[in-house]
């Protein structure tokens, strides 16, 4: 056990004791309110799906494939490992909720899968949509996870992110209400914050009943309107070192409850993508480097 915080390995092992379990991204074809022209067509500032998705989920649209493609790569290791099947590119509750019980239906049903993470945005969990989720849940475990980002209403306007900090509070409270293992999904570095703007948000977040952090540093993405800002110097993002992103992670940690798992603390996009920052740190480096400090502070 991480003496100085719950992990992600920990809270898997409440939910599957004894069992090991992995992540499996599914691409299932949706797309995002934010991109359709529901809310908007320029998508988030930062945002290019391909910096996180896996090449299986690019090579074909079956969802039974691309599960089977993950279960090969993963099985040659852990020939005995169980697999969540995350729904992970765009809004995954943005479909008829008939064709999201389908797509979830078709990924529940292949060999070893034993639950779902469902990666959405918190303006898009309606009654329907959480009903389906609920129903799911009691058969097999259901994680949703929203993209809160920030708990700041200016910078998820200035990200262009159409919904509030008040649109993640409610659907945290409906799918708390309907029996739901919650995530919320925070990034730091965001234009125009700082680092206490960063840990009040986690401040707000700890605090709502989820059951994980996901966190991760600002990427700047080759492509996106934000790398456009970066290479004009417009941006006005906090351009943190490793050294600077670990403290402050340090301090994050001191604001997160036991009761809550932090997920992660780095993302690393692929190198051909990737313009800033460019860390070279694996999250099991950056993790163990963290736990140094943490050590260290502890003394």
């Amino acid at each position: 056990m991480n003496p100085y915080y719950t992990d992600y390995s920990e809270f898997l092992g409440r939910l599957f004791p004894g069992v090991k379990v992995q992540k499996l991204s599914v691409d299932g074809g949706f797309t995002c309110p934010n991109r359709d022209g529901t809310l908007s067509r320029g998508g988030c500032l930062y945002c290019d799906n391909r910096s996180f998705s896996p090449e299986y989920t690019r090579s074909t649209p079956d969802i039974a494939a691309q599960i089977a493609a993950g279960r090969r790569f993963f099985g040659r290791k852990y020939p005995e490992m169980r697999y969540l099947a995350y729904f992970q590119t765009h809004t995954n509750t943005y479909a008829p909720v008939e064709e999201l019980r389908r797509l979830y239906l078709e990924a529940l049903a292949q060999p070893d899968v034993v639950g779902l993470i469902v990666s959405t945005r918190p303006d898009c969990v309606g009654e329907e949509v959480t009903g389906l989720l609920s129903e799911l849940s009691r058969q097999t475990v259901v994680i949703v996870e929203l993209g809160a980002e920030t708990s700041h209403d200016a910078t998820l306007s200035r990200i262009n992110r159409h919904h509030t900090w008040h649109d993640v509070t409610d659907a945290v409270a409906r799918l708390h209400a309907a029996g739901l293992h919650i995530g919320l999904h925070l990034i730091f570095g965001l234009p125009g914050e700082r680092e206490e703007d960063m840990l009040e948000t986690v401040r707000r977040a700890a605090a709502l009943p989820v059951d994980t952090l996901k966190l991760h540093q600002l990427q700047i993405i080759r492509g996106t309107a934000l790398a456009a800002q970066w290479a004009g110097g417009t941006d006005d993002t906090l351009p943190f070192t490793a050294e600077e992103y670990l403290r402050l992670c340090a301090e994050v940690v001191k604001l997160v409850p036991r009761r809550v798992a932090i997920e992660r603390f780095v993302s690393q996009s692929p190198p051909d993508l990737l313009l800033h920052p460019r860390w070279n740190l694996k999250n099991y480096e950056f993790s163990n480097r963290l736990l140094r400090i943490l050590q260290e502070q502890s003394r």
